[in-house]
């Protein structure tokens, strides 16, 4: 056993973090999961596999999450050095679940020398894991190991079949079995290989078909203002630089989408007249409407804002309307999964006393709107929606009742540093993946994109660039497996490796 197995742990978990956008050195990845599947099967004790297995998840978490730091950069109420801390200790949080891993696959799995039934337990617990940390505490699903095999698209589209957690304990599987490798064991890390490379093979049979060439058209729209670019009192000049950037009508339908956080000037009618200070709704929309052909229709993040009978404000909601070219309100979608810390405040009577506030400038808590939601939008058919954050979460991204055409995923990933956006927009990628449809992105400052159904870029606007990217809607899959099962998929595979765990140490008594 190395003499320091901590100080490694943590190298090898920042190590497999390099796998991740932007630097996307998935070999990494491997390379790391499989120095952790060592070290624990190492270990002396079940309380030192715990603990190698929270070093490592410290040291992959803190690298992989470091973009965290920037969004302190922002905040008037808090000091920016506060974010190194706040990445740190978000990391602290991370690791429990490597570290959970790490004492099923010691505790069940472990024997002399690693075998088979060894790397089957540690896939089936690193699933859980990652599932886990989707869903407590209302869930951080960020960058789930699986997502690094983006580079190889055809490994990726597994995730159609079994979702991006499944395919993560497929990984750590490939990763624990090279342990065999020095004993001579091939059959299981040969049996891996194969997969993965009939896979990453398979990849032009698993391609979408291509858009029609007469097909209703997108239009997603990035200003380049940055999150320090933006106050009260500048709806004006925000306003003229989408609207520049926005397009002219032309004989085909255009859908055309403006990113989230840009928009400060309220869209609705019917607030106290006190709420919408110079700014007149009607002449927002009226701005808006004006870009519109008679066809066309403008998604937009907003803010919806909730009255109590004294007229005062009671609620908030995080918004996408639909505009169309007679400047009336079509529908909405209200944001469900809601960023603790940065939409709310989580225990404000322990924290604001401390001094701690949410990151996003205001005074009220935004709402939990009614979850995952489809609408039709004249001309494009049923549109899904999932605002920023939301498109992270595996399995819940889709109004189950009724299947959308295409999902539009607004952010504000100006709050993201450099890492966070490529990051967020692989993600994007994995969720079109696995649910068969196009997901088209646009933010801010970048990356704003529009992902075929089977996960390929067909175009984006690259970070701190002000631009626009306009092509015709590309088409949905069929439902895929994974849209039907959900994460029941991730269970199914779960069960699936414990059972081979089971059968192999029964054969080999």
């Amino acid at each position: 056993m190395t003499r320091r197995p901590a100080l490694l742990a943590l190298t090898l978990g920042a190590l497999a973090a390099c796998g991740f956008a932007p630097l996307q050195l998935w070999p990494l990845t491997i390379l790391g999961l499989a120095g952790l599947a060592w070290l624990v099967h190492r270990a002396p004790t079940m309380k030192r596999a715990g603990w190698i297995g929270w070093c490592w998840g410290v040291g992959h978490f803190t690298v992989n999450d470091n973009w965290f730091q920037h969004a302190f950069d922002f905040q008037d109420k808090m000091p920016p050095v506060l974010g190194y801390f706040a990445a740190v200790a978000l990391a602290l949080y991370l690791a429990v679940f490597p570290m959970l891993a790490a004492l099923a696959a010691w505790r069940i799995g472990r024997r002399d020398t690693p075998d088979a039934a060894y790397a089957f337990v540690f896939a089936a617990a690193w699933i859980a894991g990652e599932y886990l940390r989707s869903v407590l505490f209302t869930g951080y699903a960020w960058d789930p190991i699986g997502v690094v095999w983006l580079p190889v698209i055809g490994v990726a589209r597994l995730s159609a079949l079994i979702g991006t957690y499944a395919l993560s304990g497929v990984t750590m599987l490939a990763a624990a079995s090279l342990l065999l490798l020095p004993q001579r064991r091939w059959r299981l890390p040969a049996g891996i290989a194969g997969l993965l490379a009939l896979a990453a093979l398979s990849a032009p049979l698993t391609r979408a078909p291509d858009v029609s060439g007469d097909a209703p058209l997108l239009r997603t729209v990035q200003p380049n203002i940055g999150q320090d670019q933006r106050s009260e009192d500048d709806g004006e000049r925000v306003l003229d630089a989408l609207s520049a950037l926005s397009g002219r009508p032309g004989p085909r339908p255009r859908l055309i989408l403006w990113p989230e956080g840009v928009v400060r000037d309220f869209i609705e009618t019917g607030y106290p007249r006190w709420a919408y200070g110079l700014s007149s709704p009607y002449y927002t929309r009226w701005r808006m409407a004006r870009l519109l052909g008679p066809r066309d229709v403008l998604l937009t993040g907003g803010t919806a804002l909730k009255f109590d009978k004294a007229e005062n404000v009671s609620g908030a909601a995080n918004t996408i309307f639909a505009i169309d070219s007679r400047a009336r309100i079509l529908d909405r979608y209200d944001k469900a999964h809601l960023v603790p810390y940065g939409e709310y405040l989580p225990l404000p009577w322990l924290l604001k006393p401390l001094g701690l506030a949410r990151l996003v400038p205001g005074d009220i808590d935004f709402d939990e709107g009614p979850g995952p939601r489809s609408f039709t939008v004249p001309g494009f058919g049923p549109i899904g929606f999932q605002i920023c954050y939301e498109i992270i979460f595996s399995g819940q991204v889709v109004d189950a009742a009724h299947r959308p055409r295409l999902i539009f995923n607004p952010s504000n990933d100006a709050w993201f540093g450099r890492w966070g956006p490529p990051q967020h927009l692989a993600q994007a990628r994995m969720r079109a993946i696995e649910e068969g449809l196009p997901i088209v992105r646009s933010t801010p400052t970048g990356i704003s994109a529009v992902i075929a159904a089977d996960g390929r870029l067909l175009a984006a606007v690259p970070h701190g660039t002000a631009g626009a990217a306009e092509v015709p809607l590309p088409p949905a899959l069929p439902p895929t497996p994974f849209s039907q099962l959900g994460n029941w998929a991730a269970l199914i595979v779960a069960l699936l490796f414990a059972a081979a765990a089971i059968a192999i140490r029964r054969r080999t008594r």
